[in-house]
């Protein structure tokens, strides 16, 4: 039984049920999975491997990333879409994103997880919806079992072109019923429903403007018939997108979800910016989760979600970068000091605090995911942890509260990441991904997918 023990950390952040923040704290981990935490002193002194953090790291738990586009690190800053809203943005993009491949996807899912692992990131969940050429989810999962990082799969869809009065080009979509049947058949080879598990599916058609109402009950319904197999989709995010639900429906986004049983325990909504007050007081009652991309919202000036409103009626609220072309950037740690910062845009410096962010960065979105083994340092759960180091530039004079200062101050790249029990990064390199060939590799990929268009 192999383990590892982490030992002589400044401040170790349990994110335990009374939030204890421990100092020259440690971790021990056995087989993957947490056996102790406490001070350095009250832990074996030693292990199979040990990590000395030597009293200037910060040790927090993993982030949790629940909501991304992970090829859309191929068009980052495209031209035409730089300045604008929603709907225009995804037909400027619509176009190139149909010249995506198989083996494009695999190494934008490589850069995507690689950016968001060294910004804290253990766990992530990436919305895939757009098939075309040779695509399928299944480069994308093989891609990301790679990287070593925690990942929920998300088999996305579009069913409606603009020739049925949707958004995407007809070119574009799918059939409804090879979507279910390709959601059946992905959930039978990969779906892992076990504790620890590293590999989960999700069924998340995309959009109300990009799916019928029927496939969304049916992938509910599929969904539910597999234990532990969740459901994911845009829902709210701009107030073009509640006109399309009252014009093609006759229904605000929150009734759409209630009436196509999309509310519940098993479903996390993306973005939310829109939702009524009765809405939100809904999916706090039933456990209905929703994944808060503030700067994708800010970037395509969709509004800010209001996330103080919804934690205040019990909505499980998480974390999510969103696409690499509408956020053009990954970085979890960077995306919760801008939670925190939007939820105080309002003239209200109490509108989240850091610790209240850090908690949606890690307890929130592990409760969104449905997942209660990770999220917090404590013995029992899946060991999923990075380190800081506080000796660095952007935390100088910020060892009054180096807690708060992951949030406050400039967002930091990983020292250390464990995930799975396993050293993903070890004094700052990641050591499952060559970087640099991989870049260029990517970068050609991304260049095509312009010149094809």
């Amino acid at each position: 039984m192999a383990t590892l023990l982490v030992k002589h950390a400044h401040t170790l952040v349990t994110m335990d049920a009374t939030r204890r923040e421990i100092a020259d704290g440690a971790v021990l981990v056995r087989d993957q999975v947490i056996e102790q935490v406490g001070t350095t002193a009250a832990l074996p002194s030693s292990a199979d491997q040990v990590i000395d953090l030597k009293g200037q790291h910060i040790l927090i738990p993993g982030l949790v990333n629940t909501h991304h586009h992970l090829y859309q690190t191929l068009t980052r800053v495209i031209r035409t879409a730089q300045n604008s809203e929603l709907f225009d943005w995804l037909i400027a993009l619509y176009p190139i994103w149909a010249g995506l491949t198989a083996e494009a996807m695999k190494i934008s899912t490589k850069v995507g997880l690689a950016e968001l692992i060294l910004s804290g990131c253990t766990t992530a969940s990436d919305h895939h919806y757009i098939f075309p050429n040779d695509c399928t989810l299944d480069a994308q999962i093989e891609a990301a079992g790679e990287t070593g990082i925690r990942f929920h799969a998300s088999r996305g869809s579009m069913s409606v072109g603009q020739s049925q009065g949707g958004l995407p080009p007809d070119h574009v979509v799918e059939d409804e019923d090879f979507i279910l049947r390709d959601s059946r058949r992905l959930i039978e080879t990969y779906h892992d429903n076990s504790r620890y598990s590293m590999l989960r599916i999700t069924l998340a058609p995309c959009s109300p403007f990009s799916v019928s109402m029927d496939l969304m009950r049916q992938s509910a319904e599929l969904a539910r018939s597999y234990p532990g197999v969740r459901l994911h989709t845009h829902l709210a995010e701009t107030e073009g997108d509640v006109g399309y639900s009252l014009e093609q429906f006759g229904l605000k986004p929150g009734d759409y979800a209630e009436e196509v049983g999309w509310i519940g325990e098993d479903v996390w909504h993306a973005h939310a910016v829109y939702l009524t007050d009765e809405a939100i007081g809904k999916f706090g009652r039933s456990g209905t989760g929703i994944a808060h991309c503030p700067a994708s919202n800010l970037r395509l000036g969709s509004g800010i979600a209001r996330v103080r409103f919804m934690r205040d009626r019990g909505v499980a609220v998480g974390l999510g970068v969103d696409g690499s072309a509408s956020n053009d950037s990954g970085h979890l740690l960077a995306e919760a000091r801008l939670a925190m910062l939007v939820a105080r845009a309002g003239r209200d410096p109490m509108g989240l605090t850091a610790r209240e962010t850090l908690e949606i960065a890690t307890l929130g979105g592990a409760q969104a995911l449905g997942r209660d083994d990770i999220g917090s340092l404590e013995p029992g759960k899946a060991a999923d942890f990075v380190a800081f180091d506080l000796n660095t530039l952007a935390f100088a004079g910020a060892l009054h509260d180096p807690v708060a200062a992951l949030l406050f101050c400039t967002p930091a790249q990983v020292a250390y990441s464990v995930i799975n029990g396993h050293i993903i990064v070890e004094q700052g390199h990641l050591t499952t991904l060559e970087l640099p060939p991989l870049i260029e590799a990517h970068n050609q990929h991304a260049q095509a997918l312009v010149d094809q268009e």
